[in-house]
């Protein structure tokens, strides 16, 4: 049961980092009438949107009782403010993650992102190595290698993307930075809440409902910073629509499978 309950999650996992993905890159790509709608804002959202399904997941294992409810997020988050803060590293280098995936799907294509963004198996693998003393079979180490082959095949340039004048070089530079930093954010943010979730006995969704507060927090930051004027101007939901919120609610739920161990998911199986 135990096994047929993984790979069932491995095959939810690739739909939908598969989905969000191609959604993510055509929803940026799209061409229409009026502002495109800003992915600082969809960031904010999606963080809301995961608070709200943690709530009633906790709900739910409250025997769907709203004093119970009440006093666990009470006991658990404002009387352990020290345990709370210790999400804030985490949560603002994923924030920062999700922004960089925007920026990533908005410079290159959808299969290059994929397969180089693949790189945060190899540095969750690192970073696990390192700061939760972890030891990699042979198998392990020999996966990483093909790992890292397919992504240096990806990036070599052929001579179609030599001839092509879609996406120029600057654009596709700065796509690849995206990428990288974002991964090497992912590997990090990944163990180190890992580290956090073996050292404690809060569920995972009370800690995501801290992940989440702290995002919603960093993100709103970023949207005065960067989109203040544009918010202002048209609106928070400018550009908004049926594929926008398809985007979000992807986003909202792919951060639940990679904070503790989907990362580097395919090494462990």
């Amino acid at each position: 049961m135990s096994a047929n309950l993984k790979y069932l999650s491995l095959g939810i996992l690739v739909f939908q980092t598969t989905s969000l993905v191609l959604t993510m890159r055509y929803s940026r790509t799209l061409k229409e009438d009026g502002p495109r709608y800003l992915s600082s804002t969809a960031v904010v959202i999606a963080e809301l949107l995961k608070i709200i399904a943690c709530i009633l997941l906790v709900y739910k294992d409250s025997k769907c009782s709203l004093r119970t409810l009440n006093r666990v997020l009470h006991d658990e988050i404002l009387n352990k403010p020290m345990e709370t803060l210790k999400l804030a590293i985490p949560s603002g280098i994923y924030t920062l993650q999700n922004n960089l995936l925007y920026v990533a799907l908005s410079n290159l294509d959808a299969a290059t992102y994929q397969v180089t963004y693949q790189l945060k198996i190899l540095t969750t693998a690192l970073f696990s190595v390192s700061m939760l003393s972890k030891k990699l079979g042979l198998y392990q180490w020999l996966s990483l290698v093909i790992l890292m082959a397919g992504v240096t095949f990806v990036q070599w340039p052929s001579d179609s993307q030599i001839d092509s004048k879609e996406l120029s070089a600057g654009s596709q530079f700065v796509g690849l930075m995206a990428v990288l930093i974002a991964c090497f954010s992912s590997g990090f943010a990944g163990v180190y809440f890992e580290k956090i979730l073996k050292e404690t006995k809060q569920s995972v969704w009370i800690r995501n409902i801290q992940l989440g507060s702290f995002g919603s927090i960093f993100g709103l930051m970023g949207v005065y910073i960067y989109d203040g004027e544009l918010v202002s101007k048209n609106g928070f939901f400018q550009g908004y629509n049926k594929l926008t919120w398809i985007v979000v609610v992807l986003q909202c739920l792919f951060p639940w499978s990679h904070p503790c161990n989907s990362s580097y998911f395919p090494i462990w199986l």
